[in-house]
């Protein structure tokens, strides 16, 4: 320990220039404490709120049909990327060329579905926190669960589960009559079918025709309003929030800003598919675990798992025993 005398000593010992130094020192740093001390504050808070980072691999099957790089893509990179807390960091991926051409044919759906589990494996081993499916058919949701470690989340059950949070009940507005049965089905498997008021359809030419309003004012408008008058079908009768049952129409609200109709709260799936990830990894992170892995997503164990792995590669089921 130093003594009151070395100290002393010490600064009798001091130059002149450094006790100049000394009295600045003194003489500025009241007040330039009071602009550091908010700041160390400010910084420390956001540390807390934002904690480690968060990568997200988001699917998406219209920037397959598009391009990575065109409007639609731009745009919703853009609406993710503002959703998100900072900290969070989203990739947004599309399919091979010539894939997810029509998912609304099962068929077709049956043929992609192969690259997207592939792309799951590929996001947990690339260290992504969690894998989510920016389509309301969700294909791979399931198989997914079953063989990846990290939160695999749906458009589609994170809106509707959301919407029950938010309201007593909901309305859907489609795009295409193709739609009605695959978005039905989905909506049953989730157990809140009873909370479905209607399905309701909004009319337009086709995915390139509202590719234009992301760059023309007036056709994102004239979007708008054939969503507004679908929903206010639903609205009609009693439901309490509406969600868009397709990822390019959420985008184009969200592109636009809008948020309700009449007072009625949209349920944006892409908000609510990104805050619900954002929220499984934090679950995660907190307890050790997310999916539950009994039952229906149980992975196989012991020489099945061996003999599974013999035939389709050792990166299948990662980390099962």
């Amino acid at each position: 320990m130093r003594r009151a005398g070395d100290i002393a000593d010490r600064g009798a010992r001091r130059l002149p220039m450094e006790r100049l130094i000394i009295r600045l020192r003194a003489a500025i740093y009241p007040a330039s404490w009071s602009i550091v001390r908010p700041l160390r504050a400010m910084h420390a808070r956001v540390r807390r709120e934002t904690g480690p980072r968060v990568k997200l691999f988001y699917q998406s099957m219209g920037v397959a049909r598009r391009s990575e790089t065109g409007p639609y893509a731009r745009a919703l990179t853009k609406a993710l990327t503002d959703a998100a807390l900072p900290g969070t960091d989203i990739g947004v991926f599309g399919l091979s060329p010539g894939r997810a051409l029509a998912d609304q044919y099962r068929y077709l759906e049956h043929l992609d579905t192969g690259e997207i589990l592939d792309n799951g494996l590929r996001a947990e081993k690339e260290g992504y926190h969690a894998f989510l499916i920016g389509n309301v058919f969700e294909p791979g949701l399931h198989e997914l669960r079953e063989v990846l470690n990290i939160p695999v989340l749906g458009l589609l059950e994170s809106s509707v589960h959301l919407a029950c949070l938010m309201g007593a009940n909901f309305s859907i507005v489609n795009v295409n009559p193709k739609f009605v049965r695959r978005v039905t089905e989905n909506v049953a498997s989730t157990g809140l079918a009873s909370r479905m008021v209607s399905i309701d359809r909004m009319t337009f030419e086709g995915g390139r025709a509202v590719d234009r309003g992301f760059e023309d004012p007036a056709v994102c408008a004239d979007i708008v309003r054939q969503f507004s008058d679908a929903a206010r079908v639903g609205i009609a009768k009693g439901a309490e929030t509406v969600i868009p049952a397709g990822g390019i129409v959420m985008t184009m609200l969200a592109h636009a800003g809008v948020h309700s109709v009449d007072g009625v709260p949209i349920v944006n799936g892409l908000i609510a598919l990104l805050k619900t990830a954002e929220m499984a990894v934090q679950i995660r992170r907190l307890t050790g675990g997310f999916t539950s892995k009994q039952m229906m997503y149980a992975p196989p164990t012991g020489q099945l798992l061996a003999d599974i792995r013999a035939v389709y590669g050792d990166h299948v089921f990662p980390d099962a025993t």
